[in-house]
């Protein structure tokens, strides 16, 4: 009999570690389940944080290459970062201000007269402020 209560005993282990196998991958799947969730409520916040896209328009995409050359220049520090100096690109620099310069040439005669005083004046800035920075 001694054999059979063994048997009886190594049957009972097996079951329990195949037990424990489907608890513990159950356990794993949980914790996965919950670092999605967590991972998407995050990803959530963040935009409502950040707010609402603005309207993508002519005033935007100036804004955009301006703020892109400005932060080159180092004149612009990302947020956050601020108490980090960080080496003005100068070739990324030029390069917004040609676009800008190329964006300013193509539209001429087609933009409102806002339109063109704005792309004017932060054109004229960006420029200063790249003569200030490279001089």
């Amino acid at each position: 009999m001694g054999e059979q209560e063994e048997k009886k005993d190594e049957e009972k282990k097996i079951i329990i570690d195949e037990d424990w196998k489907q608890q513990a991958q159950k356990e794993k799947e949980v914790l996965a389940a919950q670092e999605r969730a967590e991972k998407k409520k995050k990803a959530q916040e963040q935009r409502r944080a950040r707010g609402p896209m603005p309207r993508g328009d002519f005033a935007a995409l100036v804004s955009m290459l301006v703020t892109q050359a400005l932060f080159s220049l180092g004149l612009l520090q990302a947020e956050g970062q601020e108490d980090q100096k960080r080496e003005p690109d100068l070739e990324l620099a030029r390069y917004n201000i040609d676009m800008l310069e190329t964006l300013e040439e193509k539209t001429k005669g087609n933009l409102t007269e806002q339109e063109e005083t704005v792309l004017k004046n932060l054109l004229n800035q960006v420029r200063m402020g790249y003569v200030k920075v490279a001089g």
